[in-house]
């Protein structure tokens, strides 16, 4: 294919269906199709791939993509051979005999893509294969990944900087949905794109709602949030360790919610087909670790729910990111307590890096502790640690319940003269649950057998209740004022702290919300709601091209979003085409998929079976 922009905007409305560019894309593609290299920061669900793909189609030769996502490039594949795209990929799944049909497709001109696992560029078989055939451009995906600032470090990238040296003439483009400007520095330094044009696009995510909640029996918790805000809807669930993941999943399912686990723990066999579950039916939870998420391209992921506190803002990002990339109301929820503070302290302090290392894992979750703790707008905070500004957005918990502000200086003092006698005046370290205790006035045996009731400060705290004094511990943990050491998390003082005490600091505080009583949650419904913005009398025309979507994908063996996401289908049920050729002036049906699938959907609304 040929010819700059306006092949692009060919590409664009022939093969993928859409009419205009998004954003930057028509940009960056520009500069892409005429050599240029560029570094794109973009959010999940924002059209980072189209940055790649259009420059691939209209420049000679075959596109490399360089991505870490072995287990999702078949998908990957899929999704552009239903759009008429000519694609493949080499990986350590494929058998000898489909490598060297894929490669002799390569050198015979024969692909508009190539998918590549960075590690292959290691290889020096690789690197032949590559220089025989026709590079029209590497785009490196995730390139957050060759960043030890970054929230998800992977060592093969760091060879990638070897790409300009080798080939100097192919243009290069990184894309990724998160970094600060240190981790974009890093990334441009590390992959040898010092010169390349830097495209920053607006982290903001409005359909999502970010909200977060003190932890209180967070299965429940979790378990009332799915019922009664997303029944039926398909989400993610992240927690910190394998055993967590099990037991939630477990929990969900004994609920009536069915869902999967996913972590490295699981074997191989397991995780794939979980995953292809999750990509393939509608209305399923995936409760997993980190190592869940990158690259799902999932369109109606409605929830992203964290049972701990994420490492790291980006980290937060990046996992948040993951639901809505349909643009429809989504929500990222979050539950933490002060026992996930005391557990990320902890991980830190015993991890394998150096003293830099630790310090940037401290930055991180300072950062995060922040975000949890800000009494202002979240999103405005969550764009501002990206280096955007933004007013209030309306559509996160502190918007739409503005918590109070509170003199906490008092308690604070009282906290940090506990923490501060227990050590100095009988040499101990003790946990905030058992400064809590002392500050309540606590008879408890661990209290009697250490005479903690005869210190000054035992019963001072009774003004406060248990949950109000451990959110001033996690407050005080945020604002640098108190710090956890040691293998049992016990509480040291730190520098700051003595401004506190001694009368020369105020400490304003959030307000804990009370705890509601606990109430049954209804049961959970089978099926989503429709969709807001779909009118009434489209709703039932809309689930039967799903149902039908639903047979079509499983009968290939594909997502469903592969054939044609929920947007799509919610505008054909809207408008209701009755020729092809009104169909195809649907956002998304492009000219394969329009030929492959369209009379299907007429017949589907011309009242045929789904």
């Amino acid at each position: 294919m040929s010819g700059g922009t306006d092949g692009a905007l060919d590409v664009l409305s022939r093969v993928f269906g859409y009419d205009s560019f998004r954003g930057p894309q028509q940009e960056i593609i520009g500069h892409l199709i005429a050599g240029g290299d560029a570094l794109v920061l973009m959010p999940t669900g924002g059209g980072k791939s189209l940055c790649y793909q259009i420059p691939a189609l209209v420049r000679r030769g075959t596109g490399v993509v360089i991505s870490p996502l072995i287990a999702l490039m078949q998908d990957q594949v899929d999704a552009m051979r239903a759009l008429g795209v000519r694609a493949g990929f080499l990986n350590s799944t494929q058998e000898p005999a489909e490598r060297r049909e894929m490669e002799a497709a390569f050198l015979a001109g024969d692909l508009d893509l190539l998918y590549l696992a960075p590690e292959r560029l290691r290889t020096e078989s690789t690197v032949a294969l590559l220089d025989r055939g026709t590079v029209s451009l590497f785009a490196i995906d995730e390139a957050h990944c060759v960043s030890q600032w970054g929230h998800d470090f992977r060592p093969d990238y760091l060879t990638l900087s070897g790409l300009r040296e080798h080939w100097p003439a192919v243009p290069r483009i990184a894309l990724t949905a998160t970094a600060t400007q240190a981790t974009r520095t890093e990334i441009a330094a590390r992959l040898g794109l010092q010169g390349a044009r830097h495209f920053v696009a607006s982290f903001d995510r409005p359909n999502i709602t970010y909200r977060i909640v003190p932890k209180a029996e967070p299965s429940r918790q979790l378990l009332s949030f799915l019922r009664n805000e997303h029944p039926g809807g398909a989400g993610i669930v992240y927690c910190l360790s394998r055993a967590s993941v099990d037991k939630t999943a477990e929990f969900l399912t004994a609920n009536g919610i069915t869902a999967l686990p996913y972590h490295a723990g699981l074997d191989a066999f397991t995780r794939a087909r979980n995953q292809a579950r999750f990509l393939r039916e509608d209305g399923l939870v995936m409760v997993a670790t980190i190592a869940f998420g990158m690259g799902i391209d999932k369109p109606d992921v409605r929830f992203v729910a964290h049972l701990d506190l994420p490492r790291s803002v980006e980290g937060y990002y990046q996992e948040t990111g993951r639901a809505g990339r349909d643009g429809q109301p989504s929500t990222a929820w979050l539950a933490y307590g002060l026992q996930d503070v005391v557990q990320q302290r902890k991980l830190i302090d015993t991890s394998a890096g150096d003293l830099a290392h630790r310090r940037r894992q401290s930055a991180h979750l300072d950062a995060m502790l922040a975000l949890c703790e800000t009494i202002e707008c979240r999103r405005s905070q969550l764009l501002g640690y990206f280096g955007e500004e933004s007013g209030a957005c309306g559509n996160c918990d502190t918007c739409l319940s503005p918590p109070e502000a509170w003199d906490g200086t008092i308690a604070a003092q009282k906290f940090l003269s506990a923490v501060y006698r227990l050590k100095h005046e009988r040499g101990q370290r003790f946990g905030a649950g058992q400064v809590i205790d002392i500050l309540l006035g606590r008879g408890t045996a661990k209290v009697a057998e250490h005479g903690h009731d005869s210190l000054t400060v035992f019963g001072v705290g009774t003004e406060l209740t248990e949950s109000q004094w451990r959110g001033v511990a996690r407050q005080l943990m945020a604002q640098g004022l108190l710090t956890v050491q040691g293998d049992y998390g016990t509480l040291e003082l730190t520098a700051g702290s003595d401004d506190v005490l001694g009368r020369r600091r105020e400490v304003m505080l959030r307000r804990e919300p009370e705890r509601p009583p606990r109430a049954r949650a209804a049961r959970a419904a089978k099926t989503a709601a429709p969709p807001d913005d779909l009118p009434s009398e489209a709703a039932p025309l809309f689930e039967k091209l799903r149902a039908w979507r639903a047979g079509a994908a499983k009968e290939q063996g594909v997502p469903a979003y592969v054939i044609f996401h929920d947007a799509t289908l919610r505008q054909i049920a809207t408008q209701a085409p009755s020729s092809l050729t009104g169909l195809s002036a649907v956002s998304g049906v492009g000219e394969a998929k329009l030929a492959r699938y369209g009379q299907q959907v007429l017949d589907v609304l011309g009242g045929g079976q789904p």
